[in-house]
C-alpha cells in the first residue's frame, strides 16, 4: 500500500512540478494559485457525516481511500470546512484518507447534552479532535490547520505526539496561555486584536450575534486583502456560522484568552502543560502568506519551538490568511512534505 501511495505522490507532484516551484523555503504560486482564488470553486463536499464522539456530534467532510494515511484539516474562525475543499482532493488523489471536521460552534457539530459549557478554550478544542480520532479508530493522523485550527493542531502535536504522524501549521506555533494573554504588547500589535476587545464587552458579544455575516466578511477582507473571493464562496461558508452554539464559543474563546472568562476543571492539567510553551517534536512545516493582514508572529520567533524535522515555507503571491483556500496546491503539498513523501 505505502509504494503505491508513495507513486501516487510521485505523479502528482510530477505533473505540478512546472507550477509549483520551491527553494529557500519560499514558494513561488502568483500564477499557478492566483487564477484559482479569482474564479473561486463553488465546489463543495459530498454528503457530511455524523459521529458521536466527546462531548459533541462532529460533523465531518471525509474523502480519498479509507486505506491510505489519514490526513486531518482543521478550519479557523471565522471559517469552515470549505477552506479545504480544494485541498482534499489533491489529498485524495496523493492517497490519503482525508478527514475535515467542523469545529465546536460551527456547521453540524452540536453539543450532545445542554448542560455541557459552550467552551471555546484550546484544550477543549484540541479534546475534541482527539475524540473523533478514537471514535474513528485512527491511530495517527498528519493534523493541518490555520487560525483556530493551526492552534488545535500545535496542541495534538504538543501533547498527543504519539498521535501525530506530522504538522503544517499555518503561522507557526500559536500554543499560548492566559497569562500570556494578559501580557500587554505595543499598541501597533493590539490595535490587530481589535475585535478580541470588543468580544470582551456586552455590546461586543450583541454586535456579533446581530451581525455575524457581516462581522465574519470584514474579517475575511482584512485578514486576506488581496483574495477576490465572491459573494457565493463566502456564502458557502458563512451559513456554518449559522451554528447556535456558535456566538457563546467565539465569545468564550476570546475572552478566556484574556483570563475574562474561565474554562473547565476537566482541561486544566492540560492548560498547564500549554502554558509551559512546551516543544513540538514531530515532522512540522509551517507556512505564512505574504499577505497575511491578520495577527501573526515571525517566523523566527517559533522557530526553536519545533525540535524535529522542521521548515518554514513562505507563499508568494498575495496570498492571505486563509492559507489553504487561497493556495491549495501549496497547502497540500505541505501536507505530503511534512508526512515525509
Amino acid at each position: 500500500m505505502k509504494q503505491i501511495i508513495d507513486q501516487q505522490r510521485r505523479n502528482f507532484f510530477g505533473i505540478a512540478a512546472g507550477t509549483i516551484a520551491v527553494g529557500l523555503g519560499v514558494i513561488d504560486l502568483a500564477r499557478a494559485e492566483t487564477d484559482a482564488r479569482q474564479d473561486a470553486s463553488n465546489a463543495s463536499f459530498g454528503p457530511i457525516k455524523q459521529l458521536d464522539a466527546g462531548v459533541l456530534n462532529i460533523g465531518y467532510a471525509e474523502a480519498g481511500s479509507s486505506n491510505g494515511p489519514v490526513a486531518i484539516l482543521l478550519h479557523g474562525w471565522p471559517y469552515d470546512i470549505h477552506a479545504f475543499v480544494d485541498v482534499a482532493p489533491i489529498l485524495a488523489k496523493a492517497g490519503y484518507r482525508v478527514i475535515i471536521p467542523y469545529l465546536r460552534g460551527y456547521g453540524s457539530t452540536h453539543f450532545l447534552s445542554s448542560e455541557t459549557p459552550r467552551n471555546g478554550e484550546p484544550a477543549a478544542m484540541a479534546t475534541d479532535i482527539i475524540a473523533l480520532m478514537d471514535k474513528l479508530d485512527i491511530k495517527k493522523a498528519v493534523v493541518a490547520g490555520f487560525d483556530w485550527g493551526a492552534r488545535t493542531a500545535d496542541i495534538i502535536a504538543a501533547l498527543w505526539p504519539e498521535r501525530c504522524r506530522a504538522l503544517v501549521s499555518v503561522s507557526g506555533y500559536l500554543i499560548s496561555s492566559q497569562a500570556a494573554g494578559n501580557a500587554p504588547l505595543p499598541p501597533s500589535a493590539e490595535l490587530q486584536w481589535w475585535y478580541q476587545f470588543y468580544f470582551a464587552t456586552e455590546r461586543g458579544r450583541a454586535g456579533y450575534e446581530k451581525y455575524t455575516h457581516d462581522f465574519a466578511k470584514l474579517i475575511w477582507k482584512l485578514a486576506s486583502p488581496q483574495w477576490k473571493f465572491d459573494d457565493a464562496t463566502f456564502a458557502r461558508s458563512a451559513a456554518a456560522l449559522d451554528n447556535k452554539d456558535h456566538v457563546a464559543i467565539t465569545i468564550h474563546n476570546y475572552r478566556w484568552r484574556l483570563g475574562l472568562a474561565q474554562g473547565e476543571a476537566k482541561y486544566e492539567q492540560l492548560e498547564k502543560k500549554l502554558a509551559a510553551a512546551p516543544v513540538i517534536a514531530v515532522p512540522t512545516i509551517t507556512m505564512e502568506g505574504d499577505a497575511n493582514g491578520a495577527p501573526h508572529p515571525e517566523p523566527s520567533v517559533y522557530a526553536k519551538k519545533f525540535s524535529g524535522r522542521y521548515e518554514f515555507r513562505l507563499i508568494t503571491g498575495g496570498i492571505g490568511h486563509n492559507l489553504p483556500q487561497e493556495a491549495p496546491q501549496a497547502f497540500a503539498k505541505a501536507v505530503i512534505d511534512a508526512d515525509g513523501a
